[in-house]
């Protein structure tokens, strides 16, 4: 039986922004500095943004694809970490494969947001219960502050529970 507790707790933790600076400055300084922040986490759903600003430009005058690309994998990622918060046994993930599709220019804020958190549970269940590797593709859709459609993305996860040592 899944401890919702501990998703608020960690979508409680993951929302301060002190605990937010700290993390990605020390984990992801890429997507710190592009201005990839964490606005919403729960067990089905996740929502990341990046603005467009000079440290995320590109020459065209739009966001670069890859901060955007940073973004949608972290609307993504962040609901199996969600789930897999003190997690036992250990499960790792590793993304396998990203898809994007560009559908506009990203002049302003773009968010991102993934609600696939139904396949990342079924899935860590499944790895728990085989033994093997399960794979889940999860889907993250780009807008931006108008509600227009920037860009989607497919991001392909794989879930394996860890070896004991």
């Amino acid at each position: 039986m899944k401890d919702y507790r501990l998703l608020d707790k960690f979508s409680m933790r993951v929302s301060n922004p002190i605990y937010q600076f700290f993390y990605l400055l020390t984990n992801l300084p890429s997507a710190y500095f592009s201005g990839v922040r964490v606005k919403y986490v729960s067990e089905k759903m996740g929502i990341v943004t990046v603005p467009y600003k000079w440290f995320s430009k590109n020459p065209f005058k739009s966001t670069y694809f890859a901060c955007l690309s940073m973004a949608a994998e972290m609307s993504t990622g962040i609901i199996a970490l969600a789930h897999l918060y003190k997690q036992e046994p250990k499960v790792s993930i590793l993304v396998r494969k990203i898809e994007g599709t560009f559908h506009k220019k990203a002049t302003s804020r773009t968010t991102f947001t993934c609600e696939d958190g139904g396949r990342v549970e079924s899935a860590i269940r499944d790895t728990i219960a085989t033994g093997k590797s399960v794979y889940v593709n999860m889907y993250a859709t780009g807008k931006d502050k108008n509600g227009e459609l920037i860009a989607t993305f497919t991001v392909s996860w794989s879930f394996m529970v860890k070896s004991k040592k």
